[in-house]
């Protein structure tokens, strides 16, 4: 067996994201300004947003392999070194545990992880075919894994439930720019993505300010357009399938970034730098496994 390859159908760097996301939403339901918050649901619902992320993308590759055995022939399964029905195996599997270990938070987390499941493998098999409804589908996938932490406190979910639009408008921009990373795309497309990073850049600020912490935030917001926007430009200027890819690799790695600025929002410095620090793993790992 080769684990390397099996690991690599699961995104490891985009795995830290999601627990980057899961953080940011107990901060944002207000966990972690209890003077003690218990650590169970904090780790429960760090594995099961790996585990549902996981197996989301292990089976973005299986239902792909015929299209990657002519565009990317060297991914695991078109390359024959993970078979197909191991992969869909592992995908299962992982899903499984996601939800399972989200209802061992509470379960309000364990029916939201169901819907992340669902929200993946629609995208997976249909959303990604659609030029509208594949950003949606894939940015509310990333807005329920928000929920998911917010989650970490049940009653919170309905009053923070819009937050999930941020992440939905910021991953569909990257998912829009994603379609041009084989054979390029438009720049047009890349400039709407541009507006809508800013206008998520805007909402943070907004709501970083009305609550009294924009000072604490900004730095992370700052950091978070120095990541982003630079590789998003050079693909405006030369919209081919290299610097797209470099776009959007950068668009979801930077993901931690928008992260950190939603704990400096709504937690505090410290805090903020730890879900920040996440960053230098996610980019390691990026080094030795695929991002998209």
């Amino acid at each position: 067996m080769n684990i390397k390859a099996f690991l690599s159908l699961t995104r490891p760097a985009n795995l830290v994201t999601a627990i980057a996301d899961v953080l940011a939403g107990m901060a944002i339901a207000g966990y972690f300004l209890d003077a003690s918050p218990a650590p169970a649901p904090v780790g429960w619902l760090a594995l099961s947003t790996v585990c549902l992320y996981g197996g989301g993308v292990v089976f973005n590759d299986v239902f792909d392999a015929e299209l990657d055995a002519v565009e990317r022939p060297e991914r695991p399964i078109p390359s024959g070194i993970v078979k197909k029905n191991s992969a869909t195996m592992l995908g299962t599997v992982l899903l499984l545990i996601g939800i399972v270990t989200a209802f061992l938070a509470n379960q309000t987390a364990g029916l939201l992880a169901i819907g992340i499941a669902v929200a993946s493998l629609v995208y997976d098999r249909f959303g990604k075919h659609h030029n509208l409804l594949g950003p949606l589908n894939m940015g509310l996938c990333r807005g329920l894994n928000l929920l998911l932490g917010v989650s970490i406190l049940p009653n919170q979910v309905l009053p923070w439930a819009w937050v999930g639009l941020v992440p939905i408008a910021y991953i569909g921009a990257i998912t829009m720019i994603s379609r041009g990373e084989v054979h390029g795309g438009s720049a047009g497309t890349l400039r709407v993505a541009g507006l809508l990073y800013a206008l998520v850049i805007g909402c943070v600020a907004a709501l970083a300010q009305s609550r009294g912490q924009l000072g604490t935030a900004l730095p992370f917001l700052l950091l978070f357009g120095y990541y982003i926007f630079p590789p998003l430009w050079r693909a405006v200027r030369e919209p081919v399938g290299r610097n797209i890819g470099a776009a959007v690799k950068a668009g979801v790695l930077s993901l931690i970034v928008m992260n950190a600025a939603w704990v400096a929002s709504f937690a505090s410095f410290p805090l903020a730098m730890l879900v920040f620090c996440l960053l230098p793993l996610s980019r390691l790992l990026a080094k030795i496994f695929a991002v998209t």
